[in-house]
């Protein structure tokens, strides 16, 4: 599929990292810092703890944000490119909702307050922009000259699925095998002892990672793996880089928001995995077959949405059922 080219294609990579420089700023940085000054408070030891209701504000924000982007290119590329944005921005925000799963684990096994989550999440959030940008244009750079590879995403894609059906459910995780505090501890020691929201303290004059900074390894590690996933099925829809970069950053910006939203909901959503897993085996048979027969984007679209809407109702709908049995 050839990438979009000219003057449009170039204000709209202008436009898209306006505004992630902006969003990143206000949502990261700034708005706290403003919060701070207009509090007058000087202590870097209060934390901001966002509330459900700003929460909220938030995820509808960035939802609305992506809507608007979908609507610039739409105007500007045309119908078809802003059906791929859309399905893949779709596909991302579904698949990045297991992450949270990760998120909740990792707090609760290190003991990490919610005050200090949001430290976490936001360097989180900045290192996987980065990262997934590099990986979506190596990706798209594999499947446009080795047009082999397609075969292998598609079976990345069937091996996660599988690996979601066997995998037994963590209740919590084994700091002391896990290989992202292994490759932290060959580079400094670790104090499990939370100090505030410091991710290195000195001890003895030598430089310890706290529990933030080993939430933030695993954090990384966990979005890598995921990233192996999640991108090759953004790419089964689309290879042209623009879309699939903008569709994953504009997911992942309303990550947070939407952790702190749905945090303490998780468990209601009991029909998550399995539709995640369709959702999965569908995208990598798309993948595989697409040399022989392609499904429309809009199809892709329409089966993404019925799989989502599907397992949204489904856990509503047994949600009450559970509450009352117990």
């Amino acid at each position: 599929m050839p990438v979009e080219s000219g003057v449009i294609t170039l204000e709209l990579w202008v436009l898209f990292f306006v505004i992630l420089s902006v969003t990143i700023a206000i949502d990261l940085g700034l708005f706290h810092k403003i919060k701070r000054k207009l509090s007058k408070t000087k202590s870097t030891e209060i934390e901001h703890v966002m509330s459900s209701k700003e929460a909220l504000g938030w995820t509808l924000t960035w939802i609305s944000l992506a809507g608007v982007f979908a609507v610039v290119i739409y105007f500007t590329l045309g119908n078809d490119k802003m059906i791929e944005f859309v399905t893949g921005y779709a596909l991302e925000k579904s698949l990045s909702v297991d992450n949270m799963f990760v998120f909740l684990l990792v707090f609760t096994t290190l003991g990490i307050p919610h005050k200090y989550q949001h430290r976490v999440l936001s360097f989180g959030i900045l290192s996987a922009i980065a990262m997934r940008i590099i990986l979506i244009l190596v990706g798209a750079s594999l499947l446009d000259n080795f047009q082999w590879m397609i075969y292998i995403f598609g079976g990345l894609l069937w091996y996660t699925a599988i690996r979601m059906i066997i995998q037994k459910e963590e209740k919590k995780i084994e700091l002391e095998k896990n290989i992202a505090v292994r490759i932290l501890k060959k580079f400094m020691p670790v104090n499990l002892s939370l100090v505030g929201n410091k991710f290195i303290i000195p001890i003895n004059g030598i430089m310890h990672a706290t529990p933030l900074l080993v939430a933030l390894a695993i954090i990384e590690l966990t979005d890598l793996v995921f990233a192996m996933d999640s991108i090759p099925a953004v790419l089964a829809i689309t290879r042209d880089p623009f879309i699939v970069i903008t569709s994953n950053v504009f997911a992942i910006l309303g990550l947070r928001a939407l952790y702190f939203l749905i945090g303490g909901m998780m468990e209601k959503f009991q029909y998550l995995k399995p539709g995640l897993i369709i959702l999965l085996l569908f995208i990598g048979t798309k993948m595989i077959i697409s040399e022989f027969y392609h499904i429309p984007t809009v199809t892709s679209l329409i089966i993404v949405f019925v799989i989502l809407t599907t397992v949204i109702v489904a856990s509503l709908l047994r949600t009450p059922k559970i509450a009352k049995q117990e």
